[in-house]
């Protein structure tokens, strides 16, 4: 097989790995919390994954100057080996997580492949050891610590929001101009006055549901759905610009061509969405239901917190773990119900497999560029 074919498969691989790992991050409060069942949330999280990876172009130049530029010392002439070798790693640990349940990075396993292949390369003077500490170890590090403090921050803020606020309701009224209720006593109280008929009545879902009226509810179940949405959104915006990394050596000179850039698009995209959607539900399990139990306030705290991180990391071209910050935002929030509300030995698997991932990603690629030169 052609070698650039054999990287394009793996791109697209990786893409399928990426979704199947990541779709959970978005969507397992969802589910934890009881406000949909695994295949609607599964539904959803593709959904918009697949909508996020498609606008990623808006945001990647960023992101894929990061992996094709700033990880590579100046003057080393990367090949496409290097890459192939790169994807290979990276694919193989991620889809190894991914069938053992555990959430893990991509971001990480790219990083820990572009170290392991590029030392195997070109030695420890190939690599911008200061631009992968700033760029990419950094800001791994942090987001985690970020997000434990401000999921407390925001879920002092929906928690008030829950005790004040039980929803919004928008019914039409029928064709009288005002409800009349009717106690035992035959004593009447008017439930509804409008000045015409037919005009939209706005108030709180029980006074519908008591009146009989049915009509469109915003609650913080409607919240919690938006914010699950705007965190897959997010996380395909942030994790599609990293088929950067199928651009190193002779191909990042086709980034420039926009018909490439939305071919791969657009190719890395669908993959992402089959993963979520085939693969998705072993890892979001191990969020939904083995971390901590949460409510629906809980639930819609996490989301936040990683959909407002996240979407301004991809901003920004900062390339943050999706997996971090989502994992992190759910124990902040167990957290804050005591220590014993935290299942701790699936915290201790999800940080080790954190831990485990950069090496065994670089000793993944490395092993594959050493077959790879051999081959080729």
């Amino acid at each position: 097989m052609d070698l650039s074919l054999f990287t394009c498969l793996l791109v697209l691989s990786l893409a399928f790995a990426n979704g199947a790992n990541d779709v959970s991050k978005a969507i397992a409060t969802l589910v934890g919390s009881g406000v949909a069942d695994y295949r609607t949330a599964i539904l959803w999280g593709t959904f918009w994954t697949t909508v996020g990876a498609g606008l990623s172009g808006l945001v990647a130049t960023a992101m894929v100057k990061t992996f094709s530029q700033g990880l590579l010392a100046p003057g080393v002439a990367s090949s496409s080996i290097l890459a192939t070798a790169v994807l290979a790693g990276a694919v193989l640990w991620v889809l190894v997580a991914t069938r053992s349940g555990l959430p893990v990075s991509t971001t990480h396993a790219l990083t820990g492949a572009i170290v392991g292949a590029g030392l195997i390369a070109f030695g420890t003077e190939g690599l911008l050891w200061e631009g992968i500490g700033k760029k990419i170890l950094l800001p791994l590090i942090l987001s985690p610590l970020l997000a434990l403090m401000v999921s407390g921050l925001i879920h002092s803020l929906v928690r008030t929001l829950a005790a004040r606020w039980e929803g919004t309701c928008l019914c039409v009224m029928p064709t009288a101009r005002a409800l009349v209720m009717i106690d035992t006593q035959g004593a009447t109280r008017t439930l509804f006055q409008t000045a015409a008929l037919g005009q939209p009545v706005v108030t709180v879902p029980a006074q519908c549901d008591r009146a009989g009226l049915k009509g469109l509810v915003v609650s913080l179940d409607s919240i919690h759905w938006c914010s699950s949405g705007l965190a897959s959104l997010a996380r395909g915006m942030n994790d599609a610009p990293k088929i950067a990394i199928m651009l190193l050596g002779s191909a990042v000179t086709t980034w420039s061509s926009g018909s490439f850039q939305a071919i791969a698009l657009i190719g890395v995209a669908v993959a992402m969405g089959l993963g979520s959607y085939m693969a998705g539900r072993r890892v979001t399990q191990v969020l939904a239901e083995n971390v901590t139990r949460m409510d629906h306030s809980e639930g819609l705290s996490a989301n936040l917190t990683t959909s407002s991180l996240v979407f301004v990391s991809a901003v920004m071209g900062l390339p943050v773990s999706t997996t971090h910050v989502s994992s992190s935002s759910i124990i902040g929030i167990g957290l804050l119900n005591g220590l014993s509300s935290i299942r701790w030995p699936t915290v201790r698997d999800m940080v080790l497999a954190w831990v485990v991932t950069l090496p065994a990603s670089a000793l993944l690629a490395a092993l594959a560029y050493h077959l790879f030169a051999k081959l080729v």
